[in-house]
């Protein structure tokens, strides 16, 4: 049990905040190459990822691995980005700190639902047993470079000054 509740319905609940901080961060940052700021579905996705690592955090492990690791990257991206949004206001580099932030969280999202995939679905089990397989590699390669454009696009169409919109 986690919090009381069971740990089927505790991952169920996991994998929701997690396709909803994914399905968020990419309405969001699309709406950011536009440019439009959607300020409540902003926070949604921050908070939405938020939650995902945190969660993640509560299930029960040996010791400190991988997903431990991923989840604290994320969050430390996630608090550089909310300083720029909230305490910065954008101004100046903060933009920057703001989009790599905000993209980098929502990268590490497509990440670990990319990894839980091969591990889960058992037709891409069977492609990358070890995760370490051609199409496990070229997939991740595939995304990474997507959200490099994503992650150069927004910071192309982005306002310089966009403390109007916050």
């Amino acid at each position: 049990m986690i919090l009381g509740i069971s740990i089927s319905t505790f991952t169920t609940i996991h994998v929701i905040i997690s396709l909803l901080g994914i399905a968020t961060g990419f309405v969001a940052l699309s709406a950011l190459i536009q440019p439009i700021w959607l300020n409540r579905l902003m926070i949604a996705f921050f908070a939405f990822t938020i939650a995902t690592s945190v969660t993640g955090f509560m299930f029960h492990s040996e010791k400190f691995g991988p997903p431990h690791v991923i989840g604290t990257i994320s969050l430390i991206f996630l608090a550089a980005a909310l300083f720029a949004l909230y305490g910065k206001h954008l101004a100046g580099f903060w933009r920057l700190i703001f989009i790599l932030g905000a993209v980098t969280a929502q990268y590490l999202n497509v990440f670990v639902a990319i990894v839980q995939s091969f591990q889960k679905i058992r037709f891409l089990a069977r492609l990358a047993p070890t995760q370490t397989e051609h199409p496990f590699l070229i997939i991740q390669i595939v995304v990474i470079l997507l959200f490099a454009v994503l992650g150069f696009m927004v910071a192309k169409n982005f306002p310089r000054s966009p403390t109007a919109h916050v």
